[in-house]
């Protein structure tokens, strides 16, 4: 596996790179979005292609780099399923997995910094964003925080793992880069604590001042949504009751681009093809499934995913490519499932 710790001066933020091999897929951690730049020409030198980009919480010190990566490689944006953010491309909860070519990680909510934050597991690592840092932990009075919550998610879930799990956390301030479960039980003076109301009176006795940026970060951040303002992709989507409307006449094929995980989680659209979002630049080229689909059916194409940026970004793809009768469906299977419209269940893989 590739791996590397970026540092952003700035906001005292770790971002991280994952990386399945040379030539293989990668997904970032907790981009910022001044380091755009900076990540790109790493993932070009390290010869990666950046499947997924990650934001462990809605951050309030810096504004991430979701929308700008998003926008400049397409990749797949992924956060919690609890966060008030307005769009991204998938949204984890706990015990899911966010999975890249040959890397995996276990998605774990903790609460309690803020009420979106989460934590990803790997086998020999956890990359815990605010909620544990080195010999500190994240503060708990803005956005919804709760100690309560904090010492539940610390307590319950993180220090529950193997002492020689290596802890990477979301920021340092001191110059430190990484610890591990073992070190943080026996030595990190916040959870030196008999139970959660004494961790709640210690976190409710702190005085900081608010995060510099938070009155532009926490904006900015909850507002990233990919915007299909372009007009060809405006005439080309579809509510999702247009869209069941061809369903209903069978004059369109609908194409699924979310993961196995999601389909078998949110069901899927009857007799619509799987066609992987990430694939998809195989699928439409020359000799790919779906334009060979488009030059034989008479049917338009409808693209869906979960909350309809992959299928927009898809949809772009697949118009800069010659594609003349395809569409996508607005706010994906969600909006799908919201009105009450059919879907099958997957029961096995």
């Amino acid at each position: 596996m590739i791996f590397r710790q970026f540092f952003d001066k700035t906001s005292s933020t770790y971002t991280y790179l994952l990386g399945s091999r040379k030539g293989g897929e990668a997904l970032l951690i907790d981009p910022v979005i001044e380091n755009v730049d900076f990540y790109l020409k790493r993932l070009q030198e390290l010869d990666l292609k950046l499947l997924k980009a990650v934001d462990t919480h809605c951050h309030a010190d810096h504004v991430t780099g979701l929308g700008q990566l998003r926008d400049l490689t397409r990749c797949i944006t992924v956060m919690g399923e609890k966060t008030s953010v307005d769009m991204v491309s998938m949204r984890v909860e706990d015990g899911d997995k966010i999975e890249i070519e040959d890397i995996t990680l276990e998605v774990l909510y903790t609460p309690g910094h803020t009420d979106d934050s989460y934590c990803f597991l790997g086998s020999d690592r956890i990359f815990t964003g605010d909620t544990l840092l080195i010999r500190g932990t994240g503060r708990t009075d803005f956005q919804n925080g709760n100690p309560i919550e904090a010492y539940r998610s610390l307590f319950g879930k993180i220090l529950t793992l193997d002492d020689d799990i290596t802890v990477y956390p979301g920021h340092d301030y001191k110059g430190e880069t990484r610890s591990t479960i073992g070190e943080e039980r026996a030595f990190n003076p916040r959870l030196q604590v008999a139970n959660a109301n004494e961790y709640a009176d210690m976190m409710n006795a702190l005085d900081l001042p608010n995060p510099k940026l938070m009155d532009i970060a926490v904006p900015a951040n909850q507002q990233i949504g990919f915007s299909a303002n372009e007009p060809d992709l405006q005439s080309r989507t579809l509510t999702a009751k247009k869209a069941h409307r061809l369903f209903q006449d069978n004059s369109a094929l609908f194409v699924d681009l979310r993961e196995q995980s999601e389909r078998k989680k949110n069901g899927i659209i009857p007799n619509s093809l799987h066609a992987p979002y990430d694939e998809m630049e195989s699928f439409i080229k020359p000799g790919g499934l779906l334009n060979a689909i488009s030059h034989e059916s008479p049917k338009s194409l409808i693209l869906y995913c979960a909350f309809g940026e992959r299928s927009a970004l898809a949809l772009q793809m697949m118009l800069d490519a010659g594609f003349d009768n395809a569409h996508h469906m607005k706010d994906g299977i969600k909006a799908w499932n919201n009105a009450g419209l059919e879907v099958d269940r997957i029961t096995n893989d």
